[in-house]
């Protein structure tokens, strides 16, 4: 995966924008940011859409900028010098899409049908952009053309909002979603930045869903582990469960540890729906990472501990 999609797919979600006015692209970008979704996808159905890729792109750097709605070869040139990184159109054209490639650009065509999809698979895109998706069936619709397109991942947008997002990003097909229910037209007219950077925090706290896992507890030795598995097991009439280095106790709410583990006194776990994207989302909230604790599948984390303890705990994410 290259890095423009890496990042698409980190973000997870990429808020599509019809821009009105120049004067709107640099506040709502930095809104944004703010708000923890450093993308756009910005549609060339407006005249000043070129102007504003210029504009954010110089002044806001730390945007992953596409352009959307790109219907012809010459909207795909002037999106690409303005400064756009990766090239959205609404359906698929084999003539534009085969020229963007041509220039060294990332073509993600518009894909509805299993016949585009295949026409796109057979020019050797993977990664194409699913819309309308709720239209065309949503996730059910990807689900069977998974099979015979293999390799073949989707960008989704058309009816995806807060409330199927995770609908969609819980499927490891899908690489990422777009979306403006976070940034609508009506707050974008009014200068509402505050209350976008707001509703993309909300967004991104939706999409991550980080949630208690379990709580570890350090003991010296087994006996004290179990004592103390007992213990809180008879407090909470939970079940108490033996395994070979710790013991649980209730449905996994606590880890009891036969001998010191990692953090000084045992550790915390946290679930969420996208290592990866946890990973991203709280590095930009200042969380720093253990590295060396990443655990992998297939490609993607499956868990990773914070480099530092908090209150004697180690913390660490976990795929739910």
């Amino acid at each position: 995966m290259n890095s423009v999609l890496q990042r698409i797919y980190e973000i997870g979600i990429v808020p599509v924008i019809a821009f009105n006015s120049v004067d709107e692209a640099v506040p709502l970008c930095k809104a944004l940011v703010a708000g923890g979704l450093p993308a756009a996808e910005v549609t060339f159905r407006t005249a000043c859409a070129e102007e504003c890729i210029k504009k954010i792109h110089n002044e806001v750097p730390e945007m992953l900028l596409g352009a959307g709605t790109v219907l012809t070869k010459d909207q795909a040139d002037r999106a690409m010098a303005a400064g756009a990184s990766f090239i959205v159109s609404p359906g698929f054209d084999p003539n534009v899409t085969q020229y963007v490639i041509d220039k060294g650009g990332l073509m993600m065509p518009g894909t509805a049908t299993a016949g585009e999809m295949s026409q796109a698979y057979a020019m050797g895109l993977e990664y194409v952009k699913f819309f309308p998706a709720e239209a065309n069936g949503g996730v059910a619709m990807l689900k069977n053309m998974a099979g015979p397109l293999t390799t073949m991942k989707w960008m989704c947008t058309g009816g995806v909002n807060a409330k199927n997002v995770n609908d969609y990003l819980n499927y490891d097909r899908i690489l990422a979603v777009g979306g403006t229910w976070m940034c609508k037209a009506d707050k974008i007219k009014a200068g509402a930045w505050d209350e976008i950077t707001a509703m993309c925090k909300e967004a991104v706290d939706t999409m991550l869903g980080l949630e208690l896992g379990h709580i570890g507890i350090n003991c010296a030795d087994d006996t004290e582990a179990m004592k103390t598995a007992e213990t809180l097991g008879a407090l909470l009439s939970m079940a108490v469960k033996p395994g070979n280095s710790s013991i649980f106790v209730g449905n996994k709410e606590f880890e009891i540890m036969k001998k010191p583990g990692r953090g000084t006194h045992g550790h915390i776990a946290i679930k969420c729906n996208n290592v990866d994207r946890a990973i991203y989302h709280l590095g930009l909230r200042g969380v720093k990472f253990d590295p060396d604790s990443r655990k992998e599948k297939d490609g993607k984390a499956t868990a990773i501990y914070l480099a530092d303890e908090v209150a004697g705990f180690a913390i660490h994410l976990v795929q739910k």
